[in-house]
């Protein structure tokens, strides 16, 4: 076992931040405009009426602790730490009253490359849904410990924010740990989780991912299946990552609406980026009652102004009431809202820049809840 003193991790943390950014120490990024203290005050006042919800996030990084098997590079990433309490007051300050807490199911398998994130290897029999069981154990202990609340029900978002506690909404980023078992759907339930996101950065069992080319040629017979498990379960289905072929195969199979938790549109106003998706994509996940989650990554931006031109973006494109907010915090790329305390600045910002209070607020959390609340209901959980 390595030893890592605190120059080794330092100096390794350097050398790793040009193949993946993300490893690295948050820096303060740009706001790109100014909010007066009146503005301010009123957007805090929002977000104390009205809970904040983001769909795609892991505040303090708790998916690297007890993680085995890592390259060298996710070594020293891993021995950077968590910062579970740091998170938390983050997002009390900046009034985020409830967040995605989301496992990294193929973190294992993971390198850091020239060009970021990517498979280095297969799974060990059996690692991946070991790998499962210590990060959601890990998550749990959040909850046991009081610092966070686990959602269980859309109506626990609203109870945690008026008892002025954080809520946790588990969920997993990356199928891989199901092993293709329906049966494993049920039982990450019972585990808390509420939601997963299907694949992430490994083309598994279930379809193909974005950034790689085709291997199934879109959702699988095995895919389909865990689709219509989690419809049972009521949980909601994250499509992020997925190709445009295995989306559309979701949409076909799915009786709930879906979350594309953390994107954007593929046009002349952003750059060809492996990781949005195509307006036609966008409008069909809306049409069927689905969100598309603004994420603040700097593919193309680089202040939070930059960020609610995004925001409107997407409301041109797909109407307020299908956008949710999906930050990725604590494991994005180069993110232009790089900690919650930004919060109160992006819903002032919207404010200012036209958006009305109440659709502010959809788009901050109120349409994330209504989403949950249909995939319950549609799924036969009501």
């Amino acid at each position: 076992m390595p030893i890592f003193s605190r120059r080794n991790v330092l100096i390794g943390a350097a050398a790793i931040a040009g193949g993946g950014y993300f490893l690295t120490r948050k820096k303060d990024v740009p706001i790109g405009f100014d909010l007066s203290e009146q503005e301010l005050a009123g957007a805090r006042n929002l977000l104390g009426a009205h809970p904040a919800f983001d769909s795609h996030a892991h505040p303090g990084r708790t998916f690297v602790k007890g993680a085995k098997g890592l390259p060298a590079k996710l070594k020293l990433y891993q021995a950077l730490g968590t910062f579970e309490k740091k998170a938390v007051a983050d997002m009390q300050i900046g009034g985020m009253a409830a967040a995605a807490f989301a496992t990294v199911s193929d973190f294992s398998v993971l390198d850091v490359g020239d060009h970021g994130l990517a498979v280095r290897r297969p799974f060990e029999d059996g690692e991946a849904y070991a790998h499962y069981q210590v990060q959601i154990a890990n998550l749990n202990a959040l909850a046991d410990t009081g610092l966070v609340q686990a959602l269980s029900r859309p109506s626990d978002v609203l109870a945690a924010h008026k008892a002025g506690q954080t809520g946790a909404w588990f969920t997993a980023e990356g199928g891989d740990f199901l092993e293709g078992r329906t049966d494993r759907v049920a039982s990450a339930y019972e585990d808390g989780i509420r939601s997963i996101t299907l694949m992430h950065y490994r083309t598994n069992a279930l379809g193909d991912i974005m950034t790689k080319d085709p291997v199934h040629g879109g959702l699988t017979q095995t895919g389909a299946a865990i689709v219509k498990a989690m419809n049972d379960a009521g949980m909601v289905v994250d499509v992020a990552h997925a190709s445009e072929d295995t989306v559309h195969g979701v949409l076909g199979v799915s009786r709930a609406p879906v979350l594309c938790s953390h994107t954007h549109i593929l046009g002349d106003h952003a750059p060809a980026i492996p990781r949005f998706i195509s307006a036609d994509l966008a409008r069909e996940i809306a049409a069927q009652g689905g969100l598309i989650g603004l994420w603040p990554a700097g593919l193309g931006i680089t202040t939070l102004s930059d960020l609610i031109d995004r925001a409107f973006e997407l409301i041109d494109l797909v109407g307020v009431d299908h956008v949710c907010l999906g930050t990725d915090m604590d494991a994005n790329y180069k993110p232009v809202m790089e900690s919650y305390r930004k919060t109160p600045y992006l819903v002032g910002g919207l404010i200012k820049r036209g958006l009305g209070p109440d659709d502010t607020m959809k788009l901050m959390g109120g349409n994330l809840i209504r989403l949950w609340s249909d995939a319950i209901a549609q799924g036969g959980r009501a």
